[in-house]
């Protein structure tokens, strides 16, 4: 599947965020980039406010435009506000959540894993980023990978960060997707209404 490949601290500082984890070169260069970064005026229109949101949603979950379009017709069904359930299904892919349980530094090295077939779900190897979980659903990594040096440095580094919705237990390199996530406990800086606005035009 095509996803994104390209230079991510470009990306993390058109949006002055670190989407894409810690950034030294954002520290460094808190503007735009390009040769006009320092002088750039912001486009201040509702519509480029509502496509940069949907950009930085993109580009923070790594999903490309027909599938976050699908995620959101999806979202759009289900009861509730279609902006929140939007978030909900993109914290419950597989490569999100990996990197949520600390088993990843980054959703770009939790994507490679899945691929790798070095994840299992429900017993199950599953080797799809985008696999969608559910409550209940158990993702562990497989025995003959617990091994892996980029696995065992993330748990180290990972500290004792935990996420309400997720039930970790990194002695055993396994955790639970308990329930969907409250928009409250999702620590993107995402306005998702305006996502929301600019399908519904």
């Amino acid at each position: 599947m095509a996803r994104y490949t390209g230079p991510v601290s470009k990306i993390a500082r058109r949006f002055k965020d670190s989407i894409f984890g810690p950034d030294k070169s954002l520290e460094r260069r808190n503007y735009a980039p390009g040769q006009h970064g320092r002088t750039r005026k912001a486009k201040t229109s509702e519509y480029a406010a509502q496509l940069a949101e949907k950009q930085k949603a993109k580009y923070t979950y790594g999903v490309l435009e027909r599938q976050f379009r699908n995620l959101y017709k999806k979202a759009s069904r289900k009861k509730g506000i279609k902006g929140e359930n939007l978030l909900k299904l993109l914290e419950a892919r597989l490569d999100n959540t990996l990197y949520r349980m600390g088993f990843a530094p980054t959703r770009r090295a939790a994507r490679q894993l899945v691929t790798h077939k070095h994840v299992c779900v429900n017993g199950e190897v599953v080797n799809i980023p985008s696999y969608s979980l559910v409550p209940g659903d158990t993702i562990e990594i497989r025995e003959k990978s617990k091994a892996l040096e980029v696995i065992n440095t993330t748990i180290k580094q990972s500290g004792s960060k935990r996420f309400p919705w997720l039930d970790v237990d990194k002695a055993n390199y396994k955790g639970t997707f308990l329930v969907y996530p409250e928009r409250a406990d999702i620590p993107e800086k995402i306005n998702e209404q305006l996502i929301v606005e600019l399908y519904s035009k």
